[in-house]
């Protein structure tokens, strides 16, 4: 029996965007990441199969620009074979009630993330205090009472593998939330990164408007654990991702991924992790 679907009681629109909204980049030939206003969602597979899936789901009241963006690109009628959350905020599952009982496909996270997915457990608020810009002022508007999936979301395979991403692996990379995670395919070192780190200073609205692009660490409005956060970003930079897609930010390759992100795993304590917030516990060394 399938159980009955909800939202928080704080969901709504968000009247945010960035100039790169509603712009799609075809990153590899079997992957394409789009922005939806301020977040990118990720269709992973070559456009001529039906074998493929969407990593996060989107802002909320995004569902119909997510459906036909899939649909130009895989064809009319066609769905993926599942969705893959990198991790629960409101920004990576905004469609995903909508986008559920339009394709009825099942969704897949990480058994920590599954409180905040099925009605269990909200997110802490987040943290306006935060040193930051307007953006993380903002954050106090953002919903984070926990969505309720019921019995469509699964847990990942503990073996490590995702499923309908043959060749990706699934890395628990936690801190910006507990049960986040970040897919890895080691044949070309393709990263999907989710918001381990991003390619945006996210709590700037200047940046985030503009979309100035740099290696940064994870939104600091909504992260609650900087030293999680920061090993693993640790993590990501030892595999030497040649391309990376992240939740906010354009793609990013080459040199510039790998230095940004070197810099990054070196220096989070100084570019990463805010001077005060509430969530900032002691700077680490």
């Amino acid at each position: 029996m399938k159980e009955e679907m909800s939202y928080g009681r704080d969901y709504k629109i968000i009247p945010a965007t960035s100039i790169g909204s509603g712009i799609g980049i075809t990153v590899l030939p079997d992957i394409y990441c789009h922005t939806i206003q301020i977040v990118n969602i990720s269709l992973v597979g070559n456009p001529d199969s039906q074998d493929f899936v969407l990593v996060d789901a989107g802002m909320p009241g995004s569902a119909d620009s997510i459906i036909a963006l899939t649909e130009e690109r895989f064809g009319a009628g066609s769905r993926p074979k599942a969705i893959i959350l990198t991790h629960g905020h409101f920004d990576h599952v905004g469609a995903i009630i909508e986008l559920i009982e339009h394709w009825q496909v099942p969704v897949y996270a990480h058994e920590l993330e599954l409180p905040f997915l099925t009605g269990q457990q909200q997110y802490p608020a987040p943290d306006p205090t935060v040193e930051g810009g307007a953006v993380a002022k903002m954050s106090p508007f953002f919903p984070h009472e926990p969505i309720n999936l019921g019995n469509r979301v699964e847990v990942l395979p503990a073996d490590g593998t995702v499923p309908f991403m043959p060749d990706f692996r699934w890395i628990h990379t936690p801190g910006h939330a507990p049960g986040h995670v970040s897919f890895f395919r080691d044949l070309d070192k393709t990263l999907i990164a989710g918001d381990a780190f991003i390619t945006v200073r996210q709590d700037s609205l200047y940046k985030v408007l503009t979309q100035e692009e740099g290696v940064n660490g994870p939104p600091r409005y909504l992260t609650t654990d900087w030293q999680a956060a920061w090993a693993s970003v640790k993590t990501l930079q030892q595999l030497y991702p040649e391309t990376a897609v992240t939740g906010h930010g354009l793609p990013m390759s080459g040199e510039a991924l790998a230095t940004g992100l070197e810099k990054l795993a070196a220096e989070f304590d100084r570019i990463a992790i805010p001077d005060y917030g509430k969530y900032v516990d002691k700077k680490l060394h």
